[in-house]
């Protein structure tokens, strides 16, 4: 389970800007998944939890937010979000797009301390 290793790693990340930023307790790990980066958001969690407990940060929470699959569609000449993952058709004009835009995200965007 790849997961065990991301939420390890996502862990390494926080407990080093923890150091950086000095006294106060992280309480909440907010991260932007998207369905294409190929992490279940289930596995991560659970991972996480496991992880955490062991970890120099053993409250802070992970908060998870699922991004949509976002292309440029050629056709309509904007970002539009695609019927579905297996298709990559745009929502409106039904072309379909590699253009991914967003969907790919793995990405730690926030920390909440506490002092």
């Amino acid at each position: 389970m790849h997961e065990l290793s991301i939420a390890l790693s996502i862990l390494d990340l926080v407990e080093e800007e923890a150091e950086r930023r000095g006294p106060g307790n992280v309480v909440a790990v907010h991260l932007k998944l998207g369905p294409l980066s190929g992490v279940m958001k289930e596995a991560l969690a659970s991972a996480y939890d496991l992880a955490r407990e062991s970890s120099a940060v053993p409250l802070a929470n992970l908060v998870i937010e699922e991004t949509s699959i976002t292309v440029f569609c050629p056709t309509c000449g904007e970002e539009r979000n695609v019927l579905s993952p297996q298709q990559m058709r745009c929502s409106e004009c039904g072309t379909v797009s590699g253009d991914v835009i967003h969907g790919r995200e793995l990405e730690v965007v926030a920390l909440e301390i506490e002092a």
